[in-house]
């Protein structure tokens, strides 16, 4: 059962976003809806990565994200040797980038559509996924690390 814990998380990440994603192209296509005073669903495409930085970059973000993928698959044991908290990260941050990274081959660049009203960019599932997966990476591996020294 822990083998396929991973794997799924990848999968359920991915298929949320992709999901998501489809929604948004089907009924807001270059539109913007509120749905709280302080959020609106905002359809945009991201040609770079967070914040909009480096727009019209997206054949190397394809291939950053080919190889972050890669070298993170290549990890994988030792990153999941660190415990639950790393295991976590890396599946959420696997499932954001395989999402973003069908984006950029499909359509050339990344959907986005949350917009928060006091936050700088719009964003997506596979965005909120990596943020927190590289959170819980970190402090996975920092955890490990004083665990280590304190043995």
């Amino acid at each position: 059962m822990k083998k396929l814990l991973t794997p799924a998380v990848i999968l359920a990440v991915f298929a949320l976003d992709r999901v998501s994603k489809a929604a948004v192209l089907a009924r807001l296509y270059q539109k913007s809806e509120a749905v709280l005073p302080f959020f609106r669903l905002t359809y945009a495409e991201n040609t770079g990565v967070a914040f909009g930085m480096f727009r019209d970059s997206n054949l190397f973000f394809m291939v950053f994200s080919a190889g972050l993928v890669a070298a993170l698959l290549l990890l994988r044991r030792r990153i999941q040797a660190h415990g639950r908290l790393a295991s976590a990260g890396l599946a959420l941050v696997l499932g954001g980038a395989l999402g973003n990274l069908y984006d950029r081959i499909a359509y050339g660049f990344v959907v986005d559509f949350f917009d928060l009203s006091f936050f700088p960019a719009v964003f997506n599932v596979a965005d909120s996924a990596i943020t927190v997966g590289a959170f819980f990476l970190a402090l996975g591996m920092k955890d490990d690390k004083v665990k280590q020294k304190a043995a």
